[in-house]
């Protein structure tokens, strides 16, 4: 199995989730109040939902292209300050779903096998902005850190929306594994 075949279907089935998490929240808080769920968190010293749905995006890209060996594209240093920024300016869920497109347009784009992509031991050096610097196989760098990473902002969102009130459940987290459910055997309801 390639790398590639791993990253990529995982952004696309976790980000579309997102982007339907963040449409239920809007059906379920009509008028405008969904809004409001952008400066949630789920402790004080942890990022609101607006940074976790960015922060998303921006390790969906990052997975991808480091391990093209390429730098990352400009739309990630952008996702990356707004996220930053995200408790004073948190944007509106229309801007977080347009973010949630156009980063799942770029993954689909940049998957394409360029050669070192769906090497796993291609040497990647993951250096993170307090100094340190991890030497890792291509491998390494997506199962111990792209996908964890990926994840844990994923995860964040949920569980926000979760504790905002918004009806969401396993079903929601999981509903790409309902494409390969067997027939028949749903409960009856």
């Amino acid at each position: 199995m390639n790398l590639s075949d791993v990253l990529v279907p995982t952004y696309a089935q976790m980000l579309g989730a997102l982007s339907a998490w963040l449409g239920k929240a809007e059906a379920q808080r009509p008028g405008g109040e969904a809004e409001a769920l952008l400066v949630a968190r789920l402790a004080p010293d942890m990022f609101p939902l607006s940074t976790q749905i960015r922060f998303a995006c921006v390790q969906a890209l990052e997975g991808v292209f480091r391990l093209r060996g390429e730098p990352l594209p400009d739309t990630a240093a952008v996702l990356r300050d707004e996220g930053r920024n995200a408790a004073e300016r948190p944007g509106t869920i229309a801007e977080a779903q347009s973010r949630i497109a156009e980063t799942l347009a770029e993954v689909k784009v940049a998957s394409i096998d360029h050669g070192r992509w769906n090497d796993p031991a291609a040497a990647v050096e993951l250096a993170l902005p307090q100094g340190l610097i991890f030497d890792l196989t291509a491998e390494q760098y997506s199962r111990d850190w792209a996908l964890p990473q990926f994840y844990f902002h994923v995860m964040a969102a949920y569980a926000i929306l979760r504790a905002q009130g918004v009806e969401l459940g396993k079903a929601d987290y999981a509903a790409h594994m309902f494409a390969h459910l067997r027939p028949g055997s749903a409960p009856a309801q």
